[in-house]
């Protein structure tokens, strides 16, 4: 395959050529006979652009699941609007939000009135907690034995569940979904790799990853981090990433427990990647890693709330950060509401990590957050809200700062990947130069997207720039 007149490497146009899955040569290219061209026009063609962090399982689930937040559903009358789905089997929603209640948790009680006669589960928005009717828990208690994690009182279950999904899955012998729709939405986005980041997987999920992508199903190239037990399983199709160690502020590990976690992920040599949602949970991941002792590729997911000296400590231990800039503007107006105003400027950082040092990857976070990394891109460089409110506008990177979070490297965030003979043939291809795209940070200028040296998208509202070469063309 040939890209002709693409804009790389700052400005220069060229041709690219691609043999197999790899990048053959860069200059001024002459087509082969019968070889497939693309005509770039001088669009910029860009590495594609990898998800540092994402929940792919979850992802393709939500596809067949009632959206319960926000913007859909902002109060009780619009969930109750939104539950009313025919059928009798189980019903999945997800994206809840206790503001919805008035910042009530719902019991299975209130879930009874909204849904009665067929079993709920209906999924908080941080991932972390499923809320059961009646039905559900009769259903699932039927089956298995009560997990630690599933809450009571006094008179009995509530139907909270908290940090339970590998129970749930196993009750209701759940398996894997496919990733078809979700993997061909990335692709618009000109995604060609992502780092699954969910602390149970291990080598179940990694055989159906592996079969994905034998299948052609998955079309990006993928990362796989979690729990200790995925070294032991093989590694075609995907590669090993980060011991994944999710906190949870009300209920922190034992701290000796938790460094013999550590320890055992270093043995295995591989880094620790640690959920940090509050500054609790940041404060006891520096303590943690001080403890055992940091190595290269140890990183803080999220790092949603940072202190100036928190980031020095940070740096100190040689941390890297996984961001996810579209929070702000997602949950912005939320979080100016809700969190205390002390922490406003340490929300989100991403400006004083980057000149402490400390190598940056962007990720989505999906379905908990946009997989669109270009309103990622956008929300870095704006620092604003839904409302038009900005959070710590100091903390903006410039539209080039943005678009590497999406470059890095997956194996090693302090390098970013490059356009060049011997790499990947992974690249996101735009319809216009960059000094122009920079200033839109938008998916619709997303022209097409190049996997492993294979065209899986290419837009459809413009005319179809994909040909062969002349039989006759010059060798």
């Amino acid at each position: 395959m040939l890209i002709r007149d693409a804009e790389i490497f700052g400005g220069k146009r060229c041709d690219v050529r691609i043999e197999g899955a790899r990048i053959a040569e860069i200059g001024e290219l002459r087509a082969r006979p019968r070889e497939s061209v693309i005509e770039a026009f001088g669009g910029a063609l860009l590495s594609g652009l990898h998800d540092h962090h994402i929940h792919l399982a979850a992802l393709a689930a939500q596809n067949s699941s009632v959206q319960c937040g926000s913007p859909q559903v902002t109060n009780a009358d619009a969930l109750a609007r939104a539950l009313q789905v025919p059928g009798t089997g189980w019903l999945r929603a997800i994206g809840f939000h206790e503001s919805v209640l008035d910042d009530a948790l719902p019991d299975a009680a209130i879930l009874d009135r909204i849904v009665p006669d067929r079993p709920l589960r209906l999924q908080h928005r941080t991932g972390r907690m499923w809320l059961l009717n009646s039905r559900a828990l009769e259903e699932l208690l039927a089956i298995a034995a009560p997990p630690p994690g599933l809450e009571r009182s006094g008179s009995g279950f509530t139907g909270r569940l908290f940090d339970e999904d590998a129970w749930l899955q196993r009750a209701l012998g759940s398996l894997p979904p496919d990733f078809r729709e979700v993997s061909a939405e990335l692709t618009r986005f000109g995604v060609t790799g992502v780092t699954d980041m969910s602390p149970r997987n291990d080598p179940v999920i990694a055989r159906h990853f592996a079969q994905q992508r034998a299948e052609g199903t998955l079309l990006q190239s993928p990362v796989l981090a979690g729990g200790l037990t995925l070294v032991e399983a093989e590694q075609a199709g995907w590669h090993l990433g980060p011991l994944k160690m999710h906190l949870h502020e009300a209920a922190l590990p034992d701290f000796e427990e938790a460094l013999g976690f550590i320890a055992a992920g270093h043995a295995q040599r591989r880094a620790v990647a640690v959920h940090c949602v509050t500054e609790v949970e940041l404060v006891f991941t520096l303590a943690l890693l001080e403890c055992a002792g940091s190595m290269p590729g140890d990183r803080i997911e999220h790092v949603s709330v940072a202190s100036p000296e928190l980031v020095k400590r940070m740096a100190a231990l040689g941390l890297q950060a996984c961001v996810q800039p579209h929070f702000i503007a997602e949950r912005g107006d939320r979080y100016l509401a809700d969190v205390e105003p002390r922490l406003h400027p340490d929300l989100y950082r991403l400006r004083t990590l980057r000149e402490a040092g400390i190598p940056m990857a962007g990720g989505s976070d999906a379905p908990y957050g946009s997989a669109d990394p270009w309103q990622a891109m956008a929300a870095a460089v704006s620092r604003c809200t839904l409302s038009g409110s900005h959070i710590g506008p100091d903390e903006a990177l410039t539209p080039e700062e943005a678009l590497a979070l999406y470059l890095a490297d997956p194996l090693d965030l302090s390098r970013v990947r490059r356009i060049s003979a011997g790499e990947p043939a992974d690249f996101c291809l735009l319809g216009l130069p960059w000094s122009e795209a920079r200033s839109r940070l938008s998916c619709a200028d997303v022209a097409a997207t190049i996997c492993a040296g294979r065209l899986v998208y290419q837009r459809v509202d413009q005319t179809p720039f994909e040909r062969l070469a002349r039989a006759d063309a010059a060798p």
